[in-house]
């Protein structure tokens, strides 16, 4: 088995000393013959804190249809016991103030949750690109190995037919002396 730096100066054109960190890991995994690809969404959910996984959830709740249609029922409601019902009585009179402030108060929580949740959505795009960089890298470096290995193989095949072509020469040349000397 060639050592580390034979197989990355054939495959890189470099010691494996030069390479990056991710070009030794798929090596390793690709000398060792060791499956590289992985679910990365399992990985990713595995070192999510419990904060990463409630802002997922209220991202997902809150950029829903179900979300919106439910709110604007809720508002569709408020204003209605407001206006209608409630007309000496209303616990929020028209311009809606105290709707306003709730409104207010669920923008100003909402929007930093779902600011959250994307930029973890980013973190998980850069991580499955990553990945998907390993695996790609690791899929050329086998078919590189593999064309070595076609090659060398058919070299060898080459060199014992130019073998045995020599050797049948050789033997035709035999044949014809004997022929030639028995007339």
């Amino acid at each position: 088995m060639p050592h580390l730096d034979e197989i990355s100066h054939l495959l890189f054109g470099k010691p494996s000393s030069e390479l990056g960190e991710v070009e030794r890991h798929v090596l390793r995994h690709a000398k060792e013959r060791r499956i590289l690809s992985q679910d990365t969404n399992a990985a990713f959910v595995a070192n999510q804190g419990f904060g990463d996984r409630v802002a997922d959830s209220i991202a997902r709740v809150g950029g829903s249809w179900g979300f919106i249609i439910a709110f604007l029922i809720f508002l569709a409601i408020w204003a209605t016991a407001n206006t209608i019902l409630l007309t000496r009585d209303a616990f929020d009179p028209y311009p809606f103030i105290f709707l306003n402030l709730l409104l207010s108060m669920i923008a100003a929580l909402q929007a930093p949750i779902i600011m959250m949740s994307q930029n973890r959505q980013a973190m998980k795009d850069r991580f499955d690109a990553s990945k998907d960089y390993e695996v790609n890298l690791k899929s050329e470096v086998e078919l590189i190995s593999l064309h070595h290995k076609i090659d060398n193989v058919l070299l060898r095949e080459i060199a014992e037919l130019r073998a045995d072509v020599g050797r049948l020469q050789g033997q035709l040349a035999q044949y014809r002396d004997a022929g030639s000397s028995q007339v």
